[in-house]
């Protein structure tokens, strides 16, 4: 599932992190998974400019990777990322820790950059310790590996429960020149909100300091990765990292910056939507009327978090009842809204006017549909927010009951 983003009059590139120019990568089979698939992944900017920023998860058990990288990433240089999945290195003690450090100095002395400039992702089962000498192993032919058109190669090599990649890049021409944003995720489960959502790297060949691009990469994870709401679960190892090399020599009004960033995370929050666990609809929630952003986001997320809905979507069933229930459970002091105001569309019908039944059930059309939208206007004041889910399915259940054996 690639998509690109290419603007009137720009050229076409090597697909992911490696559209822009003074990037590099590969994905190869370390040894790390007993299926045999690829499972270490490396991202490297040959510069001239080693800009890095980064936001991780807020859950307070984070892996042993999260830890080392918000120190390397602390001070805006970033010469490499180095994602391994087939285990995620969280809650393993000492020893966990241990390896991530084994891991950035022996990329880096592959790399002839320094291990601080190292971030380190790693994803998959909590609480078992990598086999760190199979991982050690796979960083050299994973450095032979590097090339200006491995972002898919590596887009692979960091898939879990995923079933396809997903990469996105975008061509920005302007007055001074062309310049790109490229990008790769991870993620299929436990997506919800805390600055980021999922493993994924987003490069630039765009002039930037490192201001600026941690900047543009909080706007973005706030407008894309935490409006993805999947199961309501919350990752130990999210990690977003953006990566500028300044290859393009075109240095960008930071509001278009923010905003090309933020249209490729947007491509990869959806993607991650598509690609939920066991899904069987991508549902839209967009909550209208609200008085402030935050109030229709907690409204929205209020929604998303329902089993209840998300089951009776899988089901087909358009019960605006369990909308309305959801919405009531969001507190006064964080959303205003009158319920007896409250209205609820879905898919185009208005099946709820003012806190009751309008429109037959009967004519929303779910059966089919993988998409499906549901409107609630608060009628309290002009904020509008959408947020993406997905229903609950068999297969979800299946899928996690199932997962670390």
């Amino acid at each position: 599932m690639t998509t690109t983003i290419t603007l009137e009059g720009a050229d076409q590139r090597s697909p992911g992190v490696t559209a822009p120019e003074g990037f590099r990568a590969s994905g190869v089979t370390a040894g790390l998974k007993a299926s045999g698939r690829p499972d270490l992944a490396l991202v490297v900017n040959d510069g001239p400019l080693q800009v890095g920023a980064a936001v991780f998860t807020t859950n307070r058990v984070v892996g042993h990777p999260v830890t080392w990288s918000r120190q390397a990433v602390a001070d805006g240089v970033v010469s490499a990322v180095v994602l391994n999945s087939g285990g995620a290195n969280v809650c393993t003690g000492p020893e966990g820790f241990l390896d991530v450090h084994r891991t950035a100095e022996t990329v880096g002395a592959a790399l002839g950059v320094s291990p601080g400039d190292v971030v380190v992702c790693s994803t998959g089962l909590i609480g078992e310790r990598l086999p760190i000498e199979t991982l050690l192993a796979g960083v050299e032919p994973a450095r032979d590996a590097l090339s200006t058109t491995g972002g898919p190669a590596a887009a692979t090599a960091i898939m879990t429960t995923d079933t396809v990649a997903k990469t996105a890049d975008m061509t920005v021409p302007g007055d001074d020149g062309v310049w790109h944003v490229g990008g790769m995720a991870k993620g299929a489960g436990m997506l919800a909100p805390g600055l980021a959502t999922m493993l994924c790297v987003i490069t630039t060949d765009a002039v930037v300091d490192a201001a600026t691009a941690d900047a543009a990469l909080r706007t973005a994870t706030r407008q894309t990765f935490d409006r993805v709401d999947s199961d309501g679960c919350m990752s130990t190892s999210d990690t977003v990292v953006l990566l500028a090399s300044g290859a393009s020599g075109v240095a960008p009004d930071p509001a278009a910056f923010a905003a090309a960033v933020t249209a490729v995370a947007a491509q990869l929050a959806r993607q991650l939507v598509a690609d939920a666990e066991g899904a069987t609809h991508d549902i839209a929630i967009t909550v209208a009327g609200a008085q402030t952003q935050d109030a229709a986001l907690a409204v929205a997320r209020a929604v998303s978090r329902s089993n209840l809905f998300k089951a009776a979507i899988y089901g087909n069933d358009p019960n605006w009842g369990r909308i309305l229930a959801s919405v009531g459970t969001v507190p006064e002091e964080v959303a205003a809204f009158d319920p007896a105001e409250l209205d609820v569309s879905i898919n185009g019908v208005m099946i709820c006017r003012a806190g009751g039944a309008h429109a037959p059930r009967t004519d929303v059309r779910l059966a089919g549909q993988r998409e499906v939208h549901v409107l609630v206007d608060l009628h309290a004041g002009d904020e509008v927010v959408t947020l993406w889910t997905n229903d609950l399915t068999h297969a979800y259940v299946t899928e996690n009951s199932e997962y670390s054996t």
